[in-house]
C-alpha cells in the first residue's frame, strides 16, 4: 500500500490526501509533527533528505516528494490532468503561481498564526499579507468569468490553489471581498469524494 507522510496542519499534505481520496486510491497515512521537528529526524531524512512533507512511498518503494509533483503523478491519466498540451501547460502555470506567489505568503502566515509566532513576526506578517492579498486578487480577476482555472472542470491546478485558499482566513485573510473565489471554493468542495483538511 502507498504510504503518505503527512501533517494535518499542512495544506501541502492536504493536496496529496485530497487527490488520492478523490481518485479512490487507498493509502496509509503517517502523521508527523512539524512543530516537534519530526520531519528532521535521521529516520525521516533517509526517506526525504529535504525533511518535508508530504512525502509518498509508492508500493514498489519509490519515493516522491513535493506536493505539486505528487498531484501530477496521481492525476496522470485521470480527469484531473488535462490531456490537451496547452491545457496541461496552463495547469502547470497555475501550480507554479501557487508555489511562487500564493503558498509562500498565505500558507506561511497561517502557519505562523497556528504556531503562535505571528506577534513576534509582525512586520513579516504584514508584508506577507500584502503579497497574499495580491495573489488573491490575481485569482479573483481570473475567476470572474471562469468556473475553474483550466477548462470547465476541476483539475490539479484547482486542487493546488484550493488547499491553502480555503483556509486563508485562518491566517487573517478576509475572503468576503472575493466572490469569484468563494464561488470557486464551493465548486471544488462539491467534488465527489471531497474531504476536509482536518480529515486524515
Amino acid at each position: 500500500m502507498i504510504t503518505l507522510y503527512d501533517a494535518l496542519i499542512s495544506g501541502n499534505g492536504y493536496k496529496a490526501r485530497l487527490i488520492m481520496t478523490l481518485l479512490g486510491i487507498p493509502f496509509r497515512r503517517v502523521e508527523l509533527d512539524i512543530l516537534k521537528g519530526e520531519t528532521r529526524t535521521p529516520e525521516f531524512l533517509k526517506i526525504n533528505p529535504n525533511g518535508r512533507i508530504p512525502t509518498v512511498v509508492l508500493e514498489d518503494g519509490r519515493i516522491l516528494a513535493e506536493s505539486n509533483a505528487i498531484l501530477w503523478y496521481f492525476a496522470e491519466g485521470t480527469r484531473f490532468l488535462p490531456q490537451d498540451r496547452f491545457a496541461r501547460a496552463q495547469a502547470l502555470q497555475w501550480m507554479c503561481f501557487e508555489q511562487y506567489s500564493h503558498e509562500p505568503n498565505i500558507a506561511t502566515v497561517r502557519f505562523w498564526v497556528h504556531a503562535g509566532l505571528d506577534k513576534q513576526r509582525a512586520a513579516a506578517v504584514a508584508e506577507k499579507r500584502k503579497l497574499g492579498i495580491a495573489a488573491l486578487e490575481v485569482m479573483e480577476r481570473y475567476l470572474t468569468d471562469r468556473r475553474y482555472f483550466v477548462g470547465e472542470r476541476c483539475s490539479i491546478a484547482d486542487i493546488a490553489l484550493y488547499a491553502y485558499t480555503h483556509v486563508a482566513e485562518e491566517g487573517g485573510f478576509d475572503l468576503s471581498h472575493y466572490p469569484a473565489i468563494r464561488g470557486w471554493l464551493g465548486r471544488v468542495a462539491a467534488e465527489p469524494g471531497h474531504i476536509p483538511i482536518t480529515q486524515g
